[in-house]
């Protein structure tokens, strides 16, 4: 029974495509670069990449 326990939360919902892609895995340009600033900058100055990179995730579906 774990089997189809995880099967149908994997496809259930509304079958979008945000449902299928976990969040740690969408939008890898912007996360890479805002990373890439947080760890050079320090997070006060790389706000402009951060609100990037969560508009990206906004457009695939994921509420943040």
């Amino acid at each position: 029974m774990p089997k189809e326990a995880a099967s149908s939360s994997a496809s259930g919902g509304d079958g979008g495509e945000a449902k299928k892609l976990k969040p740690c895995c969408a939008c890898p340009e912007t996360k890479r670069a805002r990373d890439d600033c947080i760890m050079k900058n320090g997070q006060e100055n790389c706000e402009e990449l951060i609100e990037a990179h969560k508009k990206c995730m906004r457009d695939l579906g994921f509420k943040i």
